[in-house]
């Protein structure tokens, strides 16, 4: 008999850290900034990445220390999970939470962290500028649409 992976037995509260850790598939997604409309509450993502984000690897350069150098960088956890409206339809995190299983391409299954990209899930192969290179107020200037519609064909 084969024993079930963890993300299929355990809730995302249940899971330890190493466990937590790995639903991330690595697309990077989390790590372009948003606007969000004051009057209606719609978020829109832009093509405008984190400055700790690595624009090919799309994985942060200092994840440990990220919230120091970036300290609007959110946390995510079991109930943000529930309150963040802009994760991403492919999110693992997401995925799970709303009682899906992971895709094909998720490194958890593939066993491969490629697969992420390969299936053109992730920010890489997506023109990206880093926020250090905008100023705030031209972010508006690069929303994008692609990050909701990643995994259409998936």
């Amino acid at each position: 008999m084969t024993e079930l992976p963890f993300w299929k037995t355990k809730s995302l509260e249940e899971m330890d850290q190493r466990e937590w850790e790995s639903i991330c598939d690595g697309c990077g997604l989390c790590c372009l900034n948003k606007l969000e409309d004051w009057e209606t509450g719609d978020v829109v993502f832009t093509s405008v990445r984190c400055r700790l984000m690595d624009g090919t690897s799309c994985r942060c350069t200092d994840y440990d220390n990220r919230q120091a150098t970036v300290p609007e960088c959110i946390q995510l956890t079991p109930s943000a999970v529930d309150e963040i409206v802009w994760l991403p339809p492919t999110c693992g995190y997401r995925l799970l939470r709303e009682g899906h299983d992971l895709y094909w391409w998720h490194p958890l299954v593939s066993g491969d962290p490629e697969t992420v990209h390969q299936a053109g899930i992730s920010a890489r192969g997506h023109e990206t500028v880093c926020e250090t290179e905008v100023p705030v107020e031209a972010f508006e200037e690069y929303v994008v649409d692609w990050p909701w519609k990643v995994g259409e064909e998936a």
